[in-house]
């Protein structure tokens, strides 16, 4: 019987968003986790772990890597929290691993770089500049013609991101673009990028790359809401997604690829579907979030956790779905700003197809609706899987319907 891999696996996020990852691993790999304290519910899924001061030290990574796999050697090495994709590539680099290529993933990770990239092999992306103070926001803006769009150059999630119709929104908007921020992001002198407003429907897509072949597993629709900002509210992925077939899509997201030179991995692409076909939004070095990779495995029967950890040991992954269902997955927000919960619960729900109703905040807690309060805000999700996109959005509507919440305004600071 051949040894299980060695797989080091670099923190792991959110439980009830990635616990499902750990889960389908576990049994095909043995698992060694870095972690800045020490595991709880992750203890079931390891063969070992190692507690650091922090996890976000490329360096103190590198160390403590070098040393387990001396004693033990790894064969892959994994991430899937954005904050920390960038340091687990010194890791893969120092140990000759796959995706052991600062740049390629650097080229992710910061968006000016991937747009510089997409630019000089002319895959088709909106025009995009990078700007470092409001009046070269306004001139750059004034060339490009708006409606524009402002979106910090570090961030992920359609954070920070804002549509601006004119000069004044642009000024009314520059602090929110520039000053938005998330703990752990990655820091840099000139924050913002003014882009080209690309009007269409947005979709993403998870792929595994091996040696630079890149195949889809995963592709979603979103649902975007609170406008002018891009709040990502909710995403569809259908089994039968026309788009699947569409060899137009298909080619951008290999030339996308090709661009930045990405070779061995995961990545979550983000693209828009205009009137002029499909334009690259961004490209990110690890599986999607927002549990888009958990409809993907409930909708198609592929796994993306052995995808990811599969090219990560530098192993063909096995890719071949297994049924053809739709899954979705919508967040519940307060309606007003600085809103302190006095109780939040799901009513009972018989709909069929309703997959999970889960409560994220508690009594006690404030939160607000977007801009303010974004993936943080949320205070609850319900995913349904069915037949059908219509028939997955009735789960999720009758969801919305069964979600009672109630609060209070936050006293104000005396």
């Amino acid at each position: 019987m051949t040894e299980k891999p060695h797989l080091l696996v670099v923190a792991t996020g959110m439980r009830l968003f990635r616990e499902y990852i750990l889960r389908s691993i576990a049994p095909q790999y043995r698992l060694h986790m870095f972690l800045h304290s020490e595991p709880s519910w992750e203890k079931e899924y390891l063969d070992g772990w190692t507690v650091l001061e922090t996890t976000l030290d490329a360096e103190a990574l590198v160390a403590a890597a070098r040393k387990l796999h001396q004693d033990d050697p790894i064969d892959g090495v994994l991430c899937w929290d954005e904050a920390r994709i960038l340091q687990t590539a010194h890791v893969a680099e120092a140990l000759g691993l796959p995706g052991g290529d600062v740049a390629m993933i650097n080229r992710c990770r910061d968006k000016h770089l991937t747009r510089t990239a997409l630019a000089e092999h002319g895959v088709p992306q909106p025009v995009s500049v990078l700007v470092d103070t409001v009046d070269e926001a306004l001139a750059t803006a004034e060339k490009l013609g708006y409606p524009i769009i402002l979106k910090p150059r570090a961030l992920a999630a359609s954070l920070g991101v804002v549509k601006v119709n004119d000069a004044a929104e642009l000024r009314d908007n520059w602090d929110f673009a520039h000053d938005t921020t998330v703990p752990e992001a990655p820091h840099y002198d000139v924050k913002v990028l003014v882009e080209e407003f690309a009007d269409g429907y947005e979709i993403s897509i998870d792929a595994a790359v091996f040696h630079g072949q890149v195949t889809p597993f995963c592709l979603a629709r979103k649902e975007i809401g609170y406008p002018p900002y891009a709040e990502e509210i909710g995403h569809f992925v259908d089994a039968t997604d026309p788009l699947l077939a569409d060899e137009q899509l298909q080619q951008v997201l290999v030339d996308a690829h090709k661009a930045i030179a990405f070779t061995d991995g995961v990545t979550h692409t983000e693209i828009m579907m205009t009137a002029d076909g499909p334009k690259v939004i961004e490209i990110n070095a690890r599986i999607g979030g927002d549990l888009i990779p958990y409809l993907g495995l409930q909708a198609t029967g592929v796994d993306p956790g052995l995808a990811a950890a599969a090219v990560a040991c530098g192993r063909q992954p096995s890719l071949v779905p297994d049924r053809t269902r739709v899954g979705g997955v919508r967040f519940f927000y307060v309606s007003e700003n600085d809103t302190v919960l006095d109780s939040v619960a799901f009513d009972p729900v018989d709909t069929p197809g309703i997959d999970q109703l889960v409560v994220l905040m508690e009594a006690g807690q404030t939160t607000s609706p977007p801009p303010d309060g974004t993936l943080w805000g949320r205070i609850a999700y319900a995913t349904a899987v069915a037949g059908s996109v219509a028939e997955s959005r009735t789960g999720l509507d009758a969801a919305e319907r069964a979600l009672r919440w109630s609060g209070h305004p936050k006293e104000p600071a005396s």
